[in-house]
């Protein structure tokens, strides 16, 4: 099973591909996808879109996890990455793909043992779990490979 992990934002969105197979886990590829803040937000959601459209077309994933409920600082940072988080679900839903969302907490826990982990511990982490030279970077991209390494843990084979 290959599987999309997506952090959703409205600046940066990280998205890795993960393949699950008889239980070992494989890192296909990651990274992020960058809009500039000084675009408005229809033209940043539009890029969020057809950048995560690229990556499901290239690497054809069966499935999408993405992180979903987040109570940030402020109501206005909490609606701006609901908005990145359509836009993904959306891309995902236009793609055909099945979208299982989970707190960041839960992705923290899958992958370093504790929902309370920082960024720099699920990076390191995710390094270990699927055997990488050096942790993935940017921390966005360990985050969504955190995310579908949680879901393929889930996932029964």
């Amino acid at each position: 099973m290959r599987i999309l992990g997506i952090d959703p934002g409205t600046r940066v969105v990280g998205y890795g591909i993960v393949d699950k197979v008889a239980g070992d886990f494989k890192a296909v590829t990651w990274g992020a996808i960058s809009v500039r803040s000084s675009k408005d937000m229809t033209e940043r959601l539009l890029e969020i879109h057809q950048g995560l459209t690229k990556v499901i077309e290239e690497y054809k994933p069966d499935e999408v996890a993405l992180e979903g409920a987040f109570f940030g600082k402020s109501a206005k940072a909490a609606l701006r990455i609901g908005q990145g988080q359509g836009a993904a679900i959306l891309t995902a839903a236009l793609s055909g793909l099945p979208v299982t969302l989970y707190a960041p907490r839960e992705a923290k826990k899958a992958v370093v043992g504790s929902g309370s982990a920082s960024k720099e511990q699920v990076q390191r982490m995710v390094q270990v779990i699927l055997g990488l030279k050096e942790p993935p970077k940017p921390l966005d991209a360990a985050d969504a490979l955190s995310i579908a390494i949680c879901h393929a843990h889930r996932h029964r084979d």
